[in-house]
């Protein structure tokens, strides 16, 4: 009997371990498919941004937490210049103006909002919006 209990115990316990509660706050999500790359991170194209982790095209659109850090990558640019150009309020430092595959720009972001981007080259064609949380 005694042996009987101590496994009805355990299988009570397992099931209990087992069930799910999401009380606790949740990182945040990015709608559309596609990309599955970590937040944050944005590729520079030719005439084009685009979400690296929800794959969003002009506008590349992210939701990050407040604190990270987004990584713009020219990528298969070649000798085309182009910049992340913060646009309207709230605003960031913006970047230079380069060319070249595997130049980067960084941002980290501490501060509620939404944040709208362009290139200084490309204006309206390549935009992008960081929703920071």
């Amino acid at each position: 009997m005694r042996i009987q209990l101590q496994l009805l115990m355990m299988a009570a316990a397992a099931a209990v371990g087992c069930s799910s509660s999401n009380n606790g706050p949740t990182a945040p999500t990015m709608g559309g498919g596609g990309g599955g790359g970590s937040a944050g991170t944005v590729t520079v194209g030719n005439i084009f941004f685009q979400s690296g982790h929800n794959g969003t095209k002009n506008p590349a659109i992210d939701t990050v937490a407040v604190g990270t850090t987004v990584t713009w990558t020219w990528t298969n640019t070649g000798s085309v210049s182009h910049s992340v150009e913060s646009e309207g309020s709230p605003s960031f430092t913006s970047s230079t103006i380069q060319a070249g595959d595997g130049k980067t720009y960084t941002m980290t972001f501490t501060t509620p909002g939404t944040y709208q981007y362009d290139c200084a080259i490309h204006g309206p064609l390549m935009t992008g919006r960081i929703v920071v949380q």
